[in-house]
């Protein structure tokens, strides 16, 4: 794989481009200071050679961090100081103008998919059906994997060619966004895209994948793009949407999409606020979470109205579509002692069946990478290949499995006539049902209501029910990897239910709850075996379901599956953000970090600016590193001794000599710099590229002149102590979401800067390489 020059700051990080192509390659030009190397372990040892390459969906792509951290320069201040009332309460109105059009959009998306993949899978589900009923059982057969190929094919060639991002599940990667990780393409508009239609068709072509992991994503992504600030390109210059140019709002906005994606999903409202609370965000307070609930209301506003609109018959064949609650609340959840001993059960189970999920998720993950690496028709090819095994059990296994009388007193039509029900005719005889094909042969979503309705016990055999739970525990397995944007919720809720409602079946008379209860529980415990939360899913679970009574038992077993499951690895998120690359900060310390001060994991070597620098210093600097932030010493006769004026950060000295305020002496010109820029001159690009080293045009006379950089230079970054623990130090650095943490000496008469920490210098990779020896505290 290969190695970019990315870098977060310098002195930090992944720093393979810390080798400052200084030997031979060009000569430095005149007057050029050494770098200021660090403390007295520095040296050519000390740079930090861990990846700066992750996984984003199913490509490698260079990962930078994101600059939460408020830079308070001069320019700053101004533009704070000049702001009017009016000015602020635009800005307030803009940012829940901006949380409304989330939730529309969201909610919108949200339902725009459900009736694609109902009117699309009903329409194939209806052809295969037909042709059954017809006993054209190959022509049936043929018709139906064809379908399913060629949903498969178009969705895998998305995401190959056109947005590797949009690949997978897509809460990893947004749960890596929200802790400060940036990858050009997770919240690209192509990959809203890709992820909208990509996620229709992959779970409309009947790959037991969920379309709730991807509407995390694409809530994100929507936020995403509601919140770029503006575009040039497109002529949305509006000038309140300047006061989005910066990351900490993005990241609220996204932390309201992702949010709404799981509202959207589930309707579930109050559970999509508790998911980013839980799982997703890593920084919250109190403005943020009214925010996401009215957002999150919003999308349960839209949802509602279109289902309205949907009962007159108007959407084709959306029928009951996934939107519908799983209604299992006509059962009375009325419980004694066998029952909570057979939730403990059902706890135990559940963690270590989703413990083990996780692991071979894992290794099929690090299997399928090593086909995706050799390029977009492999890709594909792995695609079709499971699209046709996917088909082969969906049609295939049913075979296997007697046919059922019709039930006396069915509620239902028996056997099903049409695209959904419970009672499907498959090849038996007349009034008589297949009970396999009845979850096989039938949207996901339809599936799950089935395992889930109440007061049908002796709907599904044991054998059905061993054969399906088998059957979706490989298949969920087996599909999470392929390039088609992919959720978990779906297969383990699938998986769960099925060993849930089993387990009900097998209580039978010993137990007073009904057996689409126990199938709840069996999917509670399975999703906090699999993914380790717990307040939000025992609200998404009870929302969907609308069995509040069901309350006390969902979260006993909750508890109990992610206690188990504990003992054993870590969450699939968690593993799936740690095998792709991505550096996350956790919200704790590793133990070994104790025995390590800042000073111990800094690198280097370690570039700073005088606070009125020569341009061709500058120029060089940027040109031989890929450092984004840079410390500014003053030194006499700007001070009386060598001093931290503060960071400045690499866009903002592109954008200052593009500015072209040069002076000949080395004299402090910042009020006429503060007069000529704007604030918003210096704001983060959206998704575009922003202004490159390349696009200046500095000539050689230029080159020899001074700039003064006090006015760009944040006054105020945040310090450590060179003797501050690792381990207090990466607390800072997660819960402040800094970029860059400034190391400096306790003693003076040193240099006044010891270096610079950033996300890559904690990894484990860099700390235990430096420090082989506290392997055993690990």
């Amino acid at each position: 794989m290969e190695r970019r020059e990315e870098e977060d700051g310098n002195g930090i990080g992944n720093g393979h481009e810390h080798d400052i192509e200084i030997e031979g390659k060009e000569s430095s030009p005149k007057g050029m200071r050494q770098p200021l190397l660090l403390h007295r372990h520095s040296s050519s040892s000390r740079i930090n050679r861990t990846s700066q390459i992750a996984i984003v969906g199913a490509n490698p792509c260079s990962i930078e961090s994101l600059d939460y951290e408020i830079v308070e320069n001069d320019l700053f201040k101004q533009d704070w100081r000049s702001r009017k009332k009016s000015e602020i309460y635009q800005y307030v109105v803009l940012k829940w103008t901006l949380a409304l059009l989330i939730g529309l959009g969201t909610g919108l998306v949200g339902f725009f998919n459900n009736i694609a993949v109902e009117n699309i899978a009903g329409f194939k589900l209806l052809l295969a059906n037909n042709l059954m009923l017809r006993e054209r059982y190959y022509q049936a057969f043929a018709a139906y994997a064809s379908c399913n190929m060629i949903l498969a094919v178009a969705a895998g060639a998305l995401c190959a060619y056109i947005a590797p991002a949009a690949a997978g599940s897509g809460i990893p990667e947004v749960k890596a966004y929200l802790n400060g990780i940036d990858a050009h393409t997770i919240l690209a508009p192509g990959t809203l895209f890709v992820k909208i239609v990509g996620s229709i068709l992959g779970v409309a072509a009947g790959f037991v994948v969920g379309k709730e992991g991807p509407m995390v994503h694409t809530g994100a992504c929507i936020a995403s793009l509601l919140g770029q600030g503006g575009s040039r390109k497109y002529r949305l210059t509006w000038r309140w949407l300047r006061y989005f140019k910066n990351d900490r709002d993005r990241r609220d906005l996204i932390t309201c999409g992702a949010a709404a994606g799981v509202a959207a999903a589930f309707r579930a409202p109050v559970g999509g606020v508790l998911f980013a609370l839980e799982e997703a965000a890593s920084w919250w307070r109190s403005a943020l979470l009214w925010r996401t609930f009215f957002t999150t209301a919003v999308v349960a506003v839209v949802l509602r109205s279109f289902i309205e609109f949907c009962r007159s018959g108007r959407c084709g064949l959306f029928g009951q579509g996934g939107l519908i609650m799983f209604d299992v609340n006509s059962a009375p959840a009325t419980y004694g002692t066998p029952d909570l001993l057979a939730v403990i059960f059902l706890g135990v189970i559940g963690g270590i069946f989703g413990s083990l999920y996780n692991y071979m998720v894992d290794k099929v993950l690090r299997t399928y990478s090593i086909i995706n690496e050799r390029g977009p028709s492999f890709k594909i090819l792995l695609v079709i290949s499971i699209s046709f095994l996917t088909s082969c059990c969906s049609y295939g296994l049913p075979w296997i499995l007697q046919c059922t009388p019709c039930p006396a007193h069915a509620v239902e039509e028996c056997p099903t006539i049409g695209r959904s029900g419970n009672y499907k005719n498959f090849q038996c005889p007349p009034n008589h049902y297949n009970d396999l094909a009845s979850l096989f042969l039938t949207t996901n979503d339809d599936a799950i209501r089935s395992l889930f309705s109440s007061s049908t016990e002796k709907e599904f055999q044991i054998s059905t029910l061993l054969v399906f739970f088998a059957a979706i525990y490989f298949l969920g397995i087996v599909t999470y990897g392929i390039a088609i944007p992919s959720g978990l919720f779906i297969p383990v809720i699938l998986a769960g239910a099925s060993y849930g409602r089993l387990v009900g079946t097998f209580l039978g008379p010993l137990s007073g709850l009904d057996a689409g209860l126990f199938a709840l529980l069996g999917a509670a415990s399975f999703l906090g075996g699999t993914m380790r939360m717990t307040v939000s899913l025992c609200v998404i679970l009870l929302e969907l379901t609308n069995s509040l009574l069901m309350l006390p038992l969902v979260m006993l077993v909750l508890l109990i599956s992610k206690t188990v499951a504990d003992s054993f690895n870590k969450g699939v998120y968690d593993q799936i953000v740690k095998m792709k690359g991505l550096p996350y900060m956790e919200a704790h310390a590793e133990p070994y970090m104790r025995n390590l001060v800042a000073s111990d994991a800094v690198s280097g070597p370690l570039v700073t600016f005088s606070g009125v620098e020569k341009v061709g210093n500058i120029f060089y600097a940027l040109k031989i590193t890929k450092h984004n932030g840079f410390p500014v010493i003053d030194e006499p006769p700007f001070s009386e001794a060598p001093e931290l004026c503060g960071l400045v950060l690499r866009s903002h000295l592109l954008v200052l000599l593009k500015g072209r305020k040069f002076t000949k002496q080395r004299i402090v010109t910042g009020s006429e710099i503060v007069r000529m820029f704007k604030a918003h001159e210096f704001a983060k690009p959206g998704s575009g590229k922003g202004l490159k080293l390349e696009d200046l045009d500095i000539k050689d006379e230029e080159m020899e002149m001074f700039v003064d950089l006090h006015p760009i230079t944040n006054m105020s970054p945040y310090t450590v102590l060179e003797t501050t623990s690792l381990a207090k130090a990466a607390v800072l650095f997660r819960e402040l979401g800094l970029r860059h943490l400034c190391v400096v000496p306790k003693t003076p008469g040193r240099p006044p800067i010891v270096g610079i920490l950033t996300r890559h210098d904690f990894m484990p990779e860099h700390v235990l390489g430096l420090h082989p020896h506290l392997h055993s505290h690990k």
